[in-house]
């Protein structure tokens, strides 16, 4: 199972959300803006994973963010078989803001 580690306020995250919507056998979403808990476990990876160096060079969050069984950790959405949000298929930032699911 892969965990996905994003947010609902995200595009980004919730382009990714709408495409793992029905599949809880392969991915578990965890919210980060749900709870402390949650947060905090994001943050506890973020701060001691290197893939995320350049998101915090850059003042990005880092999210969506994925997290294999095999522990290894990925911001590329592809690495989890899914469509990463602006590139061909995904929705744009005006699609998201005029409500469009999946954006």
């Amino acid at each position: 199972m892969i965990r996905v580690y994003g947010m609902p306020t995200c595009p980004y995250c919730d382009f990714v959300h709408a495409q793992i919507a029905g599949r809880e056998d392969e991915f578990e979403y965890v919210n980060i803006g749900e709870n402390i808990r949650n947060m905090s476990a994001f943050t506890r990876l973020r701060d001691e994973n290197p893939v995320f160096d350049r998101c915090k060079a850059i003042g990005d969050v880092g999210i969506p963010a994925f997290v294999f069984e095999d522990g290894r950790v990925s911001i590329d959405p592809a690495d989890a078989g899914l469509v990463e949000y602006g590139t061909a298929g995904a929705c744009s930032i005006e699609d998201h803001r005029s409500g469009r699911k999946g954006c």
